[in-house]
């Protein structure tokens, strides 16, 4: 076996040393869901495998993998139809489906971009979209996270740049607060600037039938490009971007990670329609809306709670210690609720972050909420 790098050793032992290095475990079965993503319960739904079964069917597919990229042998019916219903769902021209949310947004902004562009993001961006600007030739600029007003100023800074755009998500994913889209889209048609939107977190959550919150808002037609993430609410995998026949057109021909890759199976594919169809018939987004506004009735009095209509519920407690000692305890209770730590989040601002399901009973949330009292107020903060 060769050698490791000193280098990327002594990275390792700042990381240990730190509090906050990263190994993979399995998920614990015993404790009560409050990390996952899965805000709908669509990914253990026998509804949505009984779909998935009847549209593979439908399909006569018998290959298991989609043996190429999707410009080469990885293209077929179930691919072109998938996108056509998405498309239509989200009440746009096209739709192009991607491997994964970070492939999304790595591939609409490595190739959109362009030298002489200038991209103007919310400092709390995915580091997905922050890795997609990086990949890119254009110049850019973070605006202070839901400030308004800075990127008004920096939209006048950058009124000579061949093109301006302007990147956020809806929900932001660690501390589960809403982007003012309202707000930004209208300042964004002022200076002519293009808006880019991240739905990963309001799909499933907000709109008509779980469309996200740029349909909330009646504001979807002034998005230049939406991307919809199908591993959180829809309790499957892929991603896709909604836009133009040009953005459409646009993206098969530049974006690299649609390019070289190897395009997603018909099965999974298949589980994306099954996922549509489901979220236009459950009664799951009405008791996860229920489920957040009970939580917030119960948690409100809680010092360094975050303000959210989402599922993602956070509680600030500064140091990675602190957080990981926290998350522990919960565990002790029966909670499966996870600590965010330094470098994903600022230091200072390290947290436990609560994933609220449809799921979840009253019970379970009663419970929580008195647990966080207990250790979150009274042990840490006493």
């Amino acid at each position: 076996m060769s050698q490791f790098p000193k280098k990327l050793l002594s990275l390792l032992d700042k990381r240990k040393a730190e509090n906050n290095f990263r190994t993979l475990t399995l998920p614990a079965k015993s404790l009560i869901d409050f990390s996952s993503n899965d805000y709908l319960g669509f990914a253990k739904n026998a509804e949505l495998k009984t779909l998935k079964d009847s549209i593979i069917k439908q399909y006569q597919i018998q290959q298991q993998g989609s043996t190429g990229s999707r410009l080469i042998t990885g293209n077929s019916q179930i691919h072109i139809d998938c996108e056509e219903q998405i498309a239509t769902f989200h009440n746009e021209e096209k739709a192009l489906l991607f491997n994964s949310g970070y492939d999304a947004n790595v591939g609409v902004l490595s190739s959109v971009l362009q030298r002489g562009d200038v991209v103007l993001y919310d400092e709390l961006c995915h580091a997905s979209i922050i890795d997609g600007i990086r990949l890119s030739f254009a110049t850019a600029y973070k605006f202070k996270h839901n400030d308004v007003s800075h990127l008004k100023e920096l939209l006048d800074k950058n009124k000579t740049a061949e093109n301006i755009y302007v990147v956020t998500e809806s929900v932001f994913s660690m501390d589960g607060d809403c982007a003012l889209l309202k707000e930004i889209s209208t300042i964004c048609k002022a200076q002519n600037a293009y808006l880019i939107t991240d739905e990963a977190h309001a799909i499933g959550i907000y709109g008509e039938q779980g469309r996200g919150l740029c349909n909330e808002l009646g504001i979807e037609q002034d998005c230049f490009a939406r991307i919809y993430t199908f591993g959180k609410a829809m309790g499957v995998h892929g991603a896709a971007v909604v836009g133009s026949n040009d953005l459409y057109d646009y993206l098969v021909n530049f974006s690299r990670p649609l390019i070289y890759t190897t395009a997603l199976p018909a099965s999974s594919v298949a589980l994306i329609m099954a996922s549509y169809s489901l979220l236009q018939s459950t009664n799951q987004i009405k008791t996860v809306q229920e489920n957040i506004s009970l939580f917030n009735e119960l948690t409100f009095k809680l010092k360094n709670k975050i303000s959210s209509t989402s599922a993602i519920h956070c509680f600030l407690i500064a140091g990675n210690e602190n957080a990981i000692n926290a998350s522990t305890k919960l565990k002790g209770k029966g909670f499966d609720v996870r600590a965010i730590k330094n470098p994903t989040v600022k230091i200072g601002t390290e947290r436990l972050r609560i994933c609220l399901h449809a799921t979840n009973t009253n019970q379970e949330l009663q419970q929580l909420s008195e647990a966080l009292y207990k250790i979150v107020e009274k042990e840490l903060f006493a």
